[in-house]
Parts: structure tokens; C-alpha cells; sequence
């Protein structure tokens, strides 16, 4: 039996994992995965935003994804407010408040993994157990954070 296709958001530590000598064996191989729709990649306009300041060849590997398997879920009122929960909580401080917003983007939207190279911010057990404590206070599930090298599973 075939397993189902994956709703994965992305952040920009891994569009730009796919320049980054350390990962991005990692991430181009999750993005070969996005490629062939055995995966469907998800962006928010808050990952779109942050690519501007990408250098152009970066911005260019979302270009390499057919339409048909990707996602863009646009940022709400929801997930601003769910994020300032997240600061209230001390998951992450107002200085990455984007951190914040990709987290709640991907919790509202039920999607089945965020994948990071963020290991200060996003992936970190303290801050995923924060995380998922706000998540089922709001009556949310909780959210699987994992790095590229995890979701490819060699």
C-alpha cells in the first residue's frame, strides 16, 4: 500500500538548507520528494515574505515545485494570536515573532509535519513541548516539528 502524501511545511531555514554545505543533502532530497508529489510542500506568505531577502538563486528552488504540489496558507488574525500566546508562554521571545507564526500557521491548518534547520527556535524539545502545551490549552493537536534528515529517514 502506497503511503499517503505528507502536508509539510517548510521554513526558510530549509529553502536555504539547499545551499548550505551542512544541510543540504538533507533538503534537496525533501525536496526531490516535493517534486514527484510524494510530498506536498506548504508555505505561508510569512516563509514568501522572508524569501525576499533570499539571494535570488535561493528564491528559485520554490520555482522547481510543480503548482499542483504545493500549498500557500495565508497568515490570519488566528495565528497572530495564537503565536503572541506561544511569546506569553516563553516558547520563543518577540524578536522571532515569524518563528512564532510559522508554528500556529502550521497547527491551525492541521498540517502533518514543519520540517527546520531552526535548532535554537523551532526544533528544540523545550520549545516543542511549549508549543504543543499552548496548542492543546487552545484545543488544538499538537504538532510534529522535525528536521529534512528526519522526514527522509536515512
Amino acid at each position: 500500500m502506497k503511503p499517503r502524501v505528507k502536508h509539510v511545511y517548510v521554513d526558510t531555514s530549509v529553502i536555504g538548507g539547499c545551499y548550505d554545505p551542512e544541510f543540504s543533502k538533507w533538503s534537496n532530497k525533501l525536496f526531490d520528494t516535493f517534486r514527484t508529489g510524494e510530498n506536498q510542500i506548504v508555505l505561508s506568505d510569512v516563509v514568501l515574505e522572508e524569501m525576499e531577502y533570499a539571494p535570488p538563486f535561493v528564491r528559485e528552488v520554490l520555482d522547481t515545485i510543480p503548482e499542483e504540489h504545493r500549498i500557500l496558507i495565508s497568515l490570519s488574525e488566528e495565528a497572530e494570536n495564537l503565536a503572541k500566546d506561544y511569546l506569553k508562554a516563553k516558547a520563543v521571545s518577540p524578536k522571532y515573532f515569524n518563528d512564532a507564526l510559522h508554528i500556529a500557521i502550521a497547527s491551525l491548518n492541521n498540517i502533518d509535519v514543519l520540517v527546520s534547520w531552526n535548532f535554537k527556535h523551532i526544533v528544540n524539545l523545550a520549545r516543542i513541548t511549549i508549543f504543543n502545551s499552548v496548542n492543546l490549552l487552545n484545543g488544538l493537536k499538537t504538532i510534529e516539528i522535525r528536521t529534512p534528515r528526519e522526514i527522509i529517514g536515512e
